[in-house]
């Protein structure tokens, strides 16, 4: 299991980089759309939020924004192939100011590693900020016309939703609801198709207020029970055993695709994939997940 001193640090550096190296993002291949659905418009929060859309998480008793992390596990000696499922998840990282890097060629982007996911078969969920749709609005349309994929908000800018997140630039409270919708509002102008009403806080920091605050905005937070610590590594082995060690039936892991700030996402994916479906798990988006949960409670 990975200790609470790695997961601090393996954010920590996540968030760092995110400021100051920017961590980067999910791109897919470029030019690339699945026959007939280039150029559909994206559904917008309020349509995902229909009884039809993607499942959602009620609020609590508190009314605050309700928090998933990893499905129930099964009980002991009562696992089955159904249990046996683990949901892969990819932050596409960009802050507002770094606009001029990637002007100046820094690659905020991975289309090998989407590539390696359709190839393998893999459904994922990409957690992208509002501020990399605008950068990349074909790359993005794309990882959103694609059925194997699913796309959800990782806030506009990937500013901090807590006073203190690892040095990160902060959302004030009044303005956290208006950041997300920011970012959905990108979605929809760069015509990306399968958005969830899911939202993963930048740096993973989030208090009672910021869940206060995202409320009314309809969203479920998705969280993870599985650090890769794939942020700015270089060895592919150790990433690699550090997800195999983590992953329980029901798993959320978090990963991120990137050329600059996590050079070994790719090679990961491409040994972690085959070793955990010769364990009998099958990989599934986060929304069956939360689907799952929603039906128990």
């Amino acid at each position: 299991m990975i200790s609470y001193r790695s997961f601090r640090r393996t954010v920590l550096s996540c968030a760092i980089g995110a400021l100051a190296l920017g961590a980067a993002a999910c791109s897919g291949e470029s030019g690339h759309a699945p026959s007939g659905q280039a150029g559909r418009p994206a559904a917008s929060p309020s349509a995902a939020a229909t009884p039809t859309g993607p499942p959602r998480l009620a609020p609590g008793p508190s009314g605050l924004t309700p928090v998933f992390k990893s499905a129930e596990r099964p009980v002991k000696g009562a696992q089955d192939a159904r249990s046996r499922t683990v949901a892969l998840t990819f932050d596409a990282d960009m802050t507002a100011d770094q606009g001029p890097r990637a002007a100046a060629g820094e690659h905020f982007d991975n289309p090998r590693l989407i590539a390696t996911l359709r190839r393998l078969k893999v459904p994922a969920t990409v957690f992208m900020t509002g501020r990399w749709a605008e950068e990349y609005p074909a790359q993005a349309r794309d990882i959103g016309g694609d059925p194997l994929f699913e796309v959800a908000n990782h806030s506009y800018s990937h500013y901090a939703f807590t006073g203190d997140c690892y040095g990160l630039p902060t959302v004030p409270a009044a303005g956290m609801r208006a950041d997300v919708e920011k970012a959905f509002t990108a979605f929809r102008k760069a015509g990306v198709r399968h958005v969830v009403p899911y939202f993963r806080f930048p740096g993973g920091c989030y208090d009672r207020g910021a869940l206060r605050a995202l409320t009314p905005a309809g969203v479920t937070a998705i969280q993870w029970d599985v650090v890769s610590g794939d942020a700015f590594a270089t060895d592919a082995g150790a990433v690699t055993r550090q997800v195999l060690d983590g992953v329980r039936p029901g798993s959320v892991v978090v990963m991120h695709c990137t050329r600059s700030a996590a050079p070994t996402t790719e090679r990961v994916v491409r040994d972690v994939v085959p070793a955990l479906r010769a364990k009998g798990y099958r990989f599934v988006r986060v929304s069956e997940l939360v689907g799952a949960a929603a039906r128990k409670r």
